[in-house]
């Protein structure tokens, strides 16, 4: 499980340029937002919505691991299957985040069903006045749609197992804390890096690599 935590770190590290894509400009809002008496705590805060997002991403891990847990013991569902299935959606990740193919976009255009319900909730905490309200926000933010989220769930349906299913998507969540914190702080020269079509490439063949390691390790 220790090289599951630590793959789920570098997955969010490579996918950082998505996440600039996708939560970017949320993450600049949410910053901007601030109200003006809060300002002196705006690093404690910064980190208060990532955290309150982290912690949402180990929530539905836990939620995930153990629905796979109970079919594995009450319907013998193979746990095998759950590991391909992980396999094949790293591969469907990379291929997205290369843009080569889109699929996993239909996947997250299912999410928003749920974020419908969820997003009008983040108006009662905003202007953000202080921590508390911080985490609340993040903890929303943590059930926006995501590819990269929903594809790394898959890694925590697979362990079968609530307490590591949490730890996977928690070390995914602090994979993709420099990205953010460097639009938060305005952190342009990672922000660029990250950004960057050769990286994206690079960080897609890398995903696509692991998904396939993963898969022949199932099996064998």
């Amino acid at each position: 499980m220790t090289l599951d935590f630590f793959s789920a770190f570098i997955i969010g590290l490579l996918g950082s340029g998505h996440c600039i894509v996708m939560c970017g400009g949320i993450s600049t809002m949410l910053t901007t937002s601030i109200s003006d008496h809060a300002r002196h705590k705006k690093m404690a805060i910064i980190f208060a919505y990532n955290f309150g997002r982290i912690a949402s991403y180990s929530l539905i891990g836990a939620l995930v691991a153990f629905t796979s847990s109970m079919a594995a013991k009450n319907i013998g569902f193979p746990v095998i299957i759950l590991k391909t299935i992980a396999g094949v959606f790293l591969i469907l990740l990379g291929l997205y985040l290369g843009q080569w193919l889109m699929w996993l976009s239909r996947i997250e255009y299912l999410g928003k069903n749920i974020w419908r319900y969820i997003s009008p909730y983040t108006k009662k905490f905003m202007p953000i006045k202080n921590i508390q309200s911080a985490l609340a926000l993040g903890a929303l933010w943590g059930w926006l749609p995501c590819g990269l989220v929903y594809s790394t769930l898959t890694w925590s349906l697979a362990s079968a197992d609530v307490l590591n299913g949490a730890l996977i998507m928690f070390f995914f969540g602090l994979g993709t804390l420099p990205a953010l914190l460097s639009v938060s702080l305005g952190t342009f020269s990672v922000k660029s890096l990250l950004t960057q079509p050769v990286f994206r490439k690079l960080a897609a063949i890398l995903v696509i690599s692991y998904g396939i390691y993963s898969i022949l390790i199932a099996y064998s």
